[in-house]
């Protein structure tokens, strides 16, 4: 068995979600649902839904409208937006959105905040990329601003806001994230508003690389403004696939692995050459420690890995994307919520310590056993002789 880790960390699923193009797009979104409500039953403690406007393989537009959804068939997950591309909204809207989905949730929404991902998502909308990061801080700090219960007024090249305020406040405490994956961006306002941070490449070498540096941006610019981000509110992601053997979980993968790393090899500038088969494809990914394609063990030293390249964190997210068939990827969640997340959670410790108290008492709990049946035995003897009284 695995070591246990002691410091309880969080799980959950940021979710695109990734689908492999030929699947029936209305059923592909009906299950992003599903998969909220599985998660939910199995005790992860998160999911976050993602925007994207092109390429086929993203085809939610809206994560608040998944979260309204699945909001209504969970009870205790959380979820997120993961991420709203703030170039591509009025920020007075995404903030009305925003504290209207925490009313419909109890609290339960989290606000997680991007530039946009896809080149041609900005395209299409008649933005040049370049700007999708300067025009995300522009609307962020006007955003908190709104959420904090200030009247804004704000002139851009791209929204006007007049004395706009919020009619609404947010219903509870509001937990807010910006995503970082290689550049300072990220980190950089994480740590000068004091926000979470979602470090969605964490397990890609080049990233990997950078956490330990992105976490110490953070602190920087948190400090220089009077402010402390705790290490719970970072959350890394990487992609797995979790079978009871590393020959289950390649067979599993068969239908869309390579499939998802030849898509991504069009849309990132880390991508890798992807090998002709499945199984040279997830030896690749398990020998870089890019992904895991393979067992709990597996898992948890992945984990393991991350924890000693950070110093810890808050919560590791599963990167969901279709490597696996509908029905397989429902299990890989199962094992992952049976063998992994009471390694790390705290839940697992104390069952260990009580099953081993009773392993090194094995001997002194068989002599009083058997101790206590000689004794019933003569109890018993000794009330058969006994006569009744009349």
């Amino acid at each position: 068995m695995a070591p246990v880790q002691t410091a309880p960390l969080k799980f959950g699923v940021f979710l695109p979600p990734q689908n492999v193009v030929g699947l029936n797009p209305t059923l592909a979104i009906r299950r992003t649902i599903e998969l909220a409500e599985h998660l939910d039953q199995l005790g992860f403690d998160e999911i976050w839904f993602g925007e994207h406007h092109s390429g086929g393989a993203e085809l939610v537009a809206s994560p608040e409208l998944l979260i309204a959804a699945a909001a209504e068939r969970t009870k205790r997950i959380r979820l997120g937006t993961g991420v709203i591309s703030l170039p591509y909204h009025s920020p007075f809207q995404v903030a009305q959105r925003i504290v209207q989905l925490t009313h419909m949730t109890g609290g339960r929404v989290m606000f997680g905040a991007g530039p946009g991902q896809l080149p041609t998502d900005a395209r299409m909308m008649g933005m040049d990329a370049m700007l999708l990061r300067p025009r995300m801080e522009e609307s962020l700090d006007v955003i908190l601003r709104l959420l904090a219960g200030e009247t804004v007024s704000a002139k851009t090249d791209w929204f006007a806001l007049d004395d706009a305020v919020l009619q609404l406040r947010p219903y509870g405490d509001l937990e807010v994230s910006v995503v970082g994956t290689v550049s300072p961006s990220g980190p950089k306002l994480a740590g000068r508003y004091g926000l979470g941070l979602l470090s969605l490449a964490a397990t890609d070498p080049t990233g990997n690389d950078q956490l330990p540096r992105h976490w110490d941006i953070v602190q920087e610019e948190s400090a220089r403004r009077g402010l402390s981000v705790a290490k719970d509110r970072w959350r890394l992601a990487g992609p797995m696939h979790v079978a009871e053997t590393v020959e289950k979980a390649i067979a599993n993968c068969e239908y869309g692995l390579n499939w998802q790393y030849k898509y991504f090899s069009h849309i990132s500038p880390s991508a890798i050459d992807v090998p002709d088969t499945t199984e040279g494809t997830a030896e690749l990914l398990n020998s870089t420690q890019r992904a895991v394609i393979g067992t709990p063990d597996m898992a948890s030293a992945q984990i393991e890995r991350l924890l000693a390249r950070t110093g810890g964190f808050g919560t590791y997210l599963f990167q969901g994307a279709d490597f696996a068939g509908w029905r397989e990827t429902l299990r890989s969640y199962e094992i992952f919520a049976e063998e992994v997340m009471p390694r790390f959670n705290g839940h697992l410790a104390p069952v260990l310590s009580s099953y081993q108290h009773v392993i090194d008492e094995t001997e002194e709990s068989k002599a009083a056993t058997a101790a206590a049946r000689v004794q019933a035995e003569a109890q018993w003897k000794r009330e058969r002789e006994t006569p009744l009284p009349s």
